[in-house]
């Protein structure tokens, strides 16, 4: 990660892209730092790089982890609402140089990903609820 000046470098792309909420790219960080602990500490050989899939993993982790219930709410008010915009908020700190990136990195790598309800609200809905949503599959 780069050393400019974060809150400056937020409130730069807000004024060309305001689509995202300014708390998204501060939640992307934290969320970021969090994968980068989580994967060290599994040892992988991706020393200080988190793929695509990695970083939805970790975003989906930290979300839950952080704001519990609250999670969908939140990425609604950020205007988040489907693992292509956490892409878009990526790629934005990538051209504003506070994120790097591989040659094999895309913004391809985050679509799909997973549906946000099942992400986000099923964790927290009663078992039996949950019971009932797969009998109906």
């Amino acid at each position: 990660m780069s050393e400019k000046n974060f809150p400056e470098v937020i409130k730069e792309i807000h004024n060309k892209d305001d689509r995202f909420g300014k708390g998204a790219y501060y939640f992307i960080r934290e969320a970021l730092d969090h994968t980068l602990k989580n994967l060290e500490k599994a040892k992988t050989k991706n020393k200080g790089h988190v793929s695509g899939s990695e970083l939805l993993d970790g975003i989906r982790d930290y979300a839950l982890d952080r704001f519990g219930p609250m999670t969908m709410t939140l990425m609604e008010h950020w205007n988040i609402s489907k693992c292509r915009d956490f892409g878009e908020i990526v790629f934005n700190l990538v051209d504003h140089g506070i994120l790097g990136r591989t040659e094999n990195d895309s913004l391809d790598d985050f679509d799909g990903g997973y549906n946000f309800s099942e992400a986000f609200m099923d964790p927290f809905l009663p078992k039996k609820h949950n019971q009932k949503k797969s009998n109906l599959n």
